[in-house]
């Protein structure tokens, strides 16, 4: 090897899965190979690799051979402190003696996960006239025995500890409500040239570590961010690397989603009110109050043509917002002390209304209106877009590499349905001019170190009803309590709704002798730790536990799933989706209902087997996984687990793992 040649990527990989503790594993070394290659290619590609492969060295190890900087994003906090603390600390130093260089990593998060100095030591802007008027310090106004207080005058001390100001990094935690007094979101940011603390500033500082960096770690909405703003927020880069990436198309619809509410409202009109003339003023007020009295009377589901009536509302307040943020800009008051943060804080507010009001008086083709009503919060008014491909494939895939990694990219056998939620074409067929600009990519699955078919079976229990939109299902609750019996507890539930959840857990605790926890009586990192410590507990909840709960050995022996779980039929998004499909020509149900149930039912089944000695099953409790024509397409997108429909069968398999577990433990 001469001295400007690379070291060989066997060499590099080897080094640094040995300083992790690790083994290397053939699907690992496949998977550093491929990134290896769509690098060089300046191409794109598909990863799936399942549990237990060691995919965040199949990607990095190649990445920092390569020399360029690559920006990874990643779905989860615990994925990017997994990458920060322990991965990349240990694969520099690994790799530093053969790349002879110590490439440099930092983390890059939204400027509102950052303290915020000028507003800790200047406090918070406010808007309501019962004392609230300008500034006033939330230190002083908050009960220092209260939780609220505790939390603030904690953050203060911690303020003058912290390096970074990353919220993360505050042990134990804060509540929204506590953060909100000392963060400032990029619109509300004074910017670092005005700012008496700029140079200070911890959200500064991490962008300034990551122009240095040549591993930027990051999340899917900042990406996202990145992507649709046009003003660009993340370093530039060679190599874009996106983990979790089944979690990507629905992190940039939440990005590019706009909403509006009365209280968001009357809150812009409030903070502008002291700032601009009175006529301004006035108008904005009666806008805010006409759409709050239509608010009142909205009901839930999508609006496919905008009422006239709303429509009228939306354009007073779009343009009673244009003139506000005129006169902002216009005017200064020196009676206002520390104006600049008060102003900046109104001039955001007032800009989302306009923004908002502004996108759906407009009315494209290719954005979902709807109303949600909240039984907390009340009624909102919200718009999406219908797709996210074409963004995507435009702003995500152009000049860079991508590779897009997950344990659940393949649904029904193939790549093709996430590759088309991303706006690329089904593998091998490349674009044509019409269709946009040519995105070559490939697919690769490095499969799984795991033994799927002799660790887990996965049961349909054929027999039950069907289940319907409403009302209870005794039989699926006699067959969930046989099979938790049978399993020894070791349980995890994933239902398709909190009451459903709700239901299940009421029935079992009246039923059994055994701890049952439901989602939403303790934090979920609290339960999923009962959960873990105690084999004979059952954990039961929804969306979160689908895809958030790592828990290898006996304590987790059974996973159920009570249904299949389809997006709701009145969810506008979806539905909208699922009819633009058909007008198409496509199978609109396929394409967005089944892919959105496989994908969910992928990541269930994911729970099951999370390390080599782990044994189990996965037991659905809804007949048409067996029955149905879509069958086939959801069982293919699971662990290819030994399938069975045979009750009795599963029970004696339950009952000897449970038995095999606690002789294991005595």
């Amino acid at each position: 090897m001469t001295a400007s040649s690379p070291p060989p990527l066997a060499d590099l990989l080897h080094a640094a899965v040995t300083a992790v503790g690790g083994t290397e594993r053939p699907g690992q070394i496949a998977m550093a190979e491929a990134v290896a290659e769509a690098i060089d290619d300046n191409s794109h590609l598909l990863v799936q690799a399942g549990t237990g492969t060691g995919k965040s060295l199949g990607y990095l190890v190649p990445a920092l051979a390569h020399g360029e900087r690559v920006v990874v994003a990643t779905a989860t906090l615990a994925l990017q402190r997994q990458l920060v603390e322990r991965d990349l600390p240990r694969t520099v130093d690994a790799l530093h003696p053969l790349l002879r260089r110590r490439p440099e990593f930092a983390m890059l998060k939204g400027r509102s996960n950052y303290l915020c100095l000028h507003r800790l030591h200047e406090g918070v802007p406010q808007e309501d006239a019962e004392g609230e008027a300008g500034l006033f310090d939330p230190f002083e106004a908050a009960e220092p025995t209260s939780k609220l207080g505790k939390d603030l005058l904690r953050m203060r001390d911690w303020a003058d500890e912290t390096e970074t100001g990353d919220r993360d990094d505050l042990t134990p935690g804060v509540s929204d409500r506590a953060w909100a007094q000392v963060s400032v979101s990029s619109r509300e940011c004074l910017g670092a040239s005005k700012c008496a603390y700029g140079a200070e500033c911890f959200a500064e500082a991490a962008r300034e570590r990551a122009k240095l960096a040549e591993v930027v770690v990051t999340n899917h909405a900042l990406l996202a961010i990145d992507a649709i703003e046009g003003a660009p927020v993340l370093p530039s880069h060679e190599v874009l690397i996106v983990d979790e990436a089944h979690e990507l198309v629905s992190r940039v619809t939440g990005v590019a989603t706009g909403e509006l509410t009365p209280g968001q409202v009357n809150r812009a009109v409030r903070r502008a009110a002291k700032l601009v003339n009175e006529k301004a003023a006035d108008a904005l007020q009666t806008a805010a109050e006409t759409f709050e009295r239509l608010m009142e009377l909205a009901l839930p589901g999508r609006l496919e043509e905008i009422p006239e009536d709303l429509g009228y509302a939306l354009m007073a307040l779009r343009d009673a917002a244009r003139t506000v943020i005129s006169a902002l800009g216009a005017t200064r008051d020196a009676s206002v002390q520390d104006e600049d943060a008060v102003r900046r804080q109104a001039l955001a507010s007032v800009e989302n209304i306009h923004q908002v009001a502004e996108r759906i008086v407009d009315g494209s083709e290719y954005d979902v209106v709807w109303y949600e009503r909240h039984d907390r919060f009340g009624a909102s008014l919200r718009v999406a877009p219908l797709s996210v491909s074409g963004l995507l494939r435009e702003k995500l895939f152009e000049d860079r590499s991508v590779v897009l990694t997950s344990a659940t990219l393949k649904l029904g056998g193939d790549f093709n349905g996430v590759a088309a939620s991303l706006g690329l074409s089904p593998e091998g067929v490349r674009d044509t001019e019409e269709e946009g600009a040519a995105h070559p990519w490939k697919g690769l699955d490095v499969g799984s170190p795991f033994d799927y078919s002799k660790q887990g079976i996965l049961y349909v229990a054929k027999h039950l009803a069907q289940p319907g939109r409403e009302g209870s299902r005794s039989d699926m609750l006699d067959e969930l309590a046989e099979l938790v019996e049978a399993a020894g507890g070791r349980t995890l539930g994933l239902f398709s709704s909190m009451r459903a959840a709700q239901a299940a857990a009421e029935e079992l605790r009246g039923r059994l002798d055994m701890p049952i926890l439901l989602q939403g009586e303790e934090t979920l990192g609290e339960l999923i730790r009962t959960f873990a410590a105690d084999a004979r507990t059952c954990l039961f909840g929804t969306l979160s536990l689908w895809q958030g709960v790592d828990v290898p050995g006996p304590s987790c022996q059974l996973v159920v799933m009570d249904r299949v779980p389809f997006p709701r039929p009145d969810d506008p998004l979806m539905s909208a989706r699922q009819k633009a499909v058909e007008q198409a020509g496509g199978n609109g149900f396929m394409a967005v209902a089944a892919t959105h149930a496989a994908l969910l039912m992928a990541q269930g089944a994911g729970r099951l087997v999370r390390a080599s000695g782990d044994r189990g099953v996965v037991a659905v409790l809804d007949p048409r996984v067996e029955r149905a024509r879509y069958g086939s397409f959801l069982r293919k997108s699971m662990p290819d687990f030994w399938y069975t429909t045979d009750r009795n069968q599963v029970r004696r398999s339950l009952a000897a793992i449970d038995a095999a577990a606690k002789a294991a433990e005595a």
